[in-house]
């Protein structure tokens, strides 16, 4: 398989072309196990907000979670145990049970802390955290200064990303670049098998590492595709 390339496919189809002991990172942020609220849309502004959100999800195969197998694969073509996963908290039990129950992984957690949440905590606490576990089994993780180790990271919800890229559940480049640093070297190759609208690979490229991807929706895959150019282009 070609290296600092996405393909458009299923990833548990296009993993099975990835050697065994091949990749040094492995960055994903799958579908979150999300129950939507499926309430009648009220007339104050947050509700069409949370209303036009949760269709955003839904419309995008973005609320229920993956199969399984995808984890198998990956493990399989890691070349040590070295993965960082974007999840909700009602996914945390069934990770800790695969990679530190079954696997005997060491754990870490990285947490993005949201400066603007949308302002709903009615009965629960509100939602201004996202949480990245990280699970490593002799994976190579070596911060260089003191912002890298923080396992916090704090800033604004990237609306001006989501709206120019399209994607309900992008993450930070800027985090997404620190992960990368901590956790391989350069020219180390990373997978992303949920790219998205191609944030990790367009992060491996200022880092100077090599990538994989896959995205099986055609609209973010051709979104990442142009992030990609005009990377490499401003890079030149």
């Amino acid at each position: 398989m070609e290296v600092n390339k996405i393909y458009n496919e299923d990833c548990l189809v296009g993993l099975k072309k990835i050697p065994d002991n091949s990749i040094d990172l492995v960055l994903i942020d799958p579908p979150y196990d999300i129950c939507t609220t499926g309430g009648k849309k009220g007339n104050d502004k947050l509700s069409h907000d949370i209303m036009k959100l949760e269709k955003e999800l839904i419309d995008n195969n973005l609320v229920s979670s993956f199969d399984i197998r995808v984890l198998d694969e990956i493990v399989r073509v890691m070349k040590d145990i070295n993965i960082y996963i974007w999840c909700n908290a009602r996914q945390i039990p069934m990770y800790i049970k695969y990679f530190n129950l079954e696997l005997q992984c060491k754990l870490e957690v990285v947490v993005w802390g949201k400066t603007n949440p949308i302002p709903l905590f009615s009965n629960k606490y509100m939602n201004d955290k996202e949480y990245c576990l990280y699970f490593r089994k002799d994976g190579y993780c070596k911060p260089q200064n003191y912002e890298d180790a923080k396992s916090i990271y704090i800033s604004k919800a990237n609306v001006e990303d989501k709206k120019k890229y399209q994607h309900p559940t992008i993450k930070p480049l800027e985090l997404i670049r620190r992960l990368i640093r901590n956790s391989s070297k350069e020219n180390d190759l990373v997978l992303d098998c949920f790219l998205g609208s191609g944030t990790t690979a367009v992060a491996c490229i200022l880092e100077n590492r090599k990538y994989i991807g896959f995205e099986i929706n055609k609209k973010y895959f051709d979104t990442a595709n142009k992030r990609i150019l005009e990377t490499k282009k401003d890079g030149d």
